[in-house]
This record gives structure tokens, sequence and C-alpha cells, in this order.
């Protein structure tokens, strides 16, 4: 099935800024209205009320410098 990226924001920010952000999320996904603004990027979408939710947490080591970073991702999925 081909993938068709809808919306993507990255940037680094404060701990504290990203804690504000889950939070504000959270309160959007309990309301199952999701809006995700990026500059002038806007996207809305709806939550159902029963989704698939996956927390993932990785250690990548980079080929060449051996440097190690982490990923920790929540992810929601679900069908239409």
């Amino acid at each position: 099935m081909p993938e068709e990226e809808l919306f993507k924001s990255e940037e680094e920010i404060e701990r504290a800024a990203i804690s504000d952000a889950l939070r504000d999320a959270a309160d959007q996904i309990e309301s199952g209205d999701v809006t995700l603004v990026s500059g002038a990027n806007e996207r809305a979408v709806r939550v159902p009320e029963r989704a698939r939710f996956e927390v993932e947490l990785e250690r990548l080591t980079d080929s060449e410098t051996g440097d190690q970073r982490y990923e920790l991702e929540y992810e929601i999925r679900w069908t239409k």
C-alpha cells in the first residue's frame, strides 16, 4: 500500500515545551478532533473512539561515527 505523508513537523526544542505539546495533543486526542499546525501547514483529523496505540523506544548507532541516539515514539493507528 503506498504511503502518503499528510503532515510532518520536526524541530529541536526544550523538554518542557515537548511536554506541553504532548499535553495539548492528549487533550485533542481525548476530544477526538486533532489539529496539527506547523508554520503555514495545517491538517485536521478525527481520531476514532478505539485505535491502536504503540510506544517504541529505540537506540540507534550511526554506522560511520558510532554515535548513538535514542528515539521515543508514540504512534496511534486506525483504519477508515
